[in-house]
């Protein structure tokens, strides 16, 4: 346990086996995180920081090139009304939120904030609003509530249970932790949002994003925000997934469970990164699978290709002797002439995927060996149930086919696989750098 002295009163704060403070500057250093999390600010610059550009749906819809022309100009525009003073990020009222250049999926993120009379902000989680923030004071808007409420839920809860802010001025802290659609937000150690499923504010007939940036709103009045932390949850179930009977597939540190290519696919920091200069090989299973809903992440580096086999004999083409679902920058201009089949996610030559969702992928645009500073992680649930085959992305649904309705002579000569009640999973290397972390599955009766 660490104490934190402010003048002559020391403070002992543990939470989850984390030594940490609420609102007042550590004895290990202000924005120095405690063990286990990343700073999301270093304190001195807005490192790590981008410009906010629309809205998640939106941003999905525009073509790369678009989208990298109106992040500059909200860089540009960012830079203009954020600034670091004293360790501290300060808003100036003008402007938009500033957000996190890396997408997040499951994490636990600690945050320092502190607002003026009438202040308004809050902190939006994988892009999409928000855990509360304002002046309690404000009773005409209903801030009486407190701060720390999941604001723009319909269906589910919206209000803090407790009013927990401390008085204008004063440094509050949140501890928020995201698993899956449930959040949980503590306001100055107390609870105040226990488990509450997070809606989807821009598109209210769909869950909650899988992955995303995180944002500090702007909403016009002058903010504080500091010591911001985050610990990404990986390679964990989640509370839900075990009830559901979902297994890890992927233990974060080595390749146990795993076969085949054990050289070429490398456990880096809780992921599995497919080293091209190692060989282009394919990763299998230990055990065979038949009926099956898998859930994992993959990160793509720009023109990246590989497969995902499933119900495959080992070393053979999983696209022929088994099915090869695609993975793959369809994005990239090198990619320019792709056949429908070829799109990610499809069923490589048998189902196309859908083609007007394929914006939906995210990818990194810079890659070196400390951290992908562009992009996000992708998330993808693949069910094979019988002959239905189902893919979603990042909360699309590229492909649901039933291949029992495939009945081209010429398809169904070259696939023959397609008729495998059972076989092994694969990651199919082509030669490409990604990767891939969080890895479960469901066996289906």
């Amino acid at each position: 346990m660490k104490t934190f002295r402010s003048g002559a009163i020391v403070f002992a704060v543990v939470i989850c086996g984390v030594s940490f403070f609420s609102g007042i500057e550590p004895a290990f250093g202000l924005n120095q995180p405690p063990e286990g999390f990343k700073a999301l600010f270093n304190g001195e610059d807005l490192t790590g920081w981008k410009g906010l550009v629309e809205s998640p749906n939106t941003r999905a819809k525009m073509s790369r090139e678009e989208l990298a022309a109106k992040q500059a100009k909200a860089d540009e525009e960012m830079k203009a009304h954020w600034s670091v003073v004293d360790g501290a990020l300060v808003f100036d009222g003008g402007g938009h939120s500033l957000c996190t250049a890396k997408d997040y999926g499951d994490f636990e993120m600690f945050v320092d904030w502190k607002i003026e009379a009438g202040g308004d902000s809050g902190i939006y989680l994988r892009g999409s609003p928000q855990v509360q923030i304002w002046d309690t004071a404000n009773r005409s808007v209903g801030a009486q509530v407190g701060s720390g409420g999941l604001y723009n839920n319909q269906k589910n809860p919206s209000k803090p249970s407790k009013v927990a802010d401390k008085p204008i001025g004063q440094w509050n802290t949140f501890r928020i932790k995201m698993v899956g659609e449930r959040v949980t937000v503590r306001l100055n150690d107390v609870l105040v949002v226990d488990n509450v499923v997070m809606e989807n504010y821009w598109e209210r007939d769909k869950p909650i994003y899988p992955t995303g940036q995180i944002e500090l709103q702007s909403h016009g009045s002058k903010l504080y925000f500091r010591n911001v932390f985050i610990r990404e949850i990986k390679n964990e179930l989640r509370a839900e997934e075990k009830e559901a009977g979902f297994k890890q597939m992927f233990n974060g540190k080595d390749l146990t469970g795993w076969q085949g290519n054990t050289t070429g696919y490398v456990v880096k920091d809780g992921m599995i990164v497919v080293e091209p200069s190692l060989g282009g090989e394919n990763l299998y299973t230990e055990r065979e699978y038949a009926n099956f809903i898998m859930r994992f992440e993959f990160k793509l580096t720009p023109g990246a290709n590989n497969g995902l086999g499933i119900r495959t004999p080992m070393n053979v083409d999983a696209a022929y002797q088994g099915m090869e679902l695609q993975i793959l920058d369809n994005l990239s201009p090198k990619y320019s002439g792709l056949r429908p089949y070829q799109y990610h996610g499809s069923i490589y030559d048998v189902v196309a995927a859908d083609e007007t969702k394929k914006g939906c992928l995210k990818v990194a645009e810079n890659w070196n060996e400390k951290d992908w500073k562009d992009g996000g992680w992708n998330y993808e649930e693949v069910v094979a149930d019988g002959k239905k085959v189902r893919v979603k992305v990042n909360g699309e649904t590229l492909v649901d086919a039933d291949i029992s309705t495939v009945t081209d002579s010429k398809v169904l000569e070259r696939h023959p696989g397609l008729n495998n009640e059972k076989g092994y999973i694969g990651f199919c290397g082509h030669g490409d750098k990604l990767a891939f972390r969080n890895l479960r599955i469901k066996i289906l009766d």
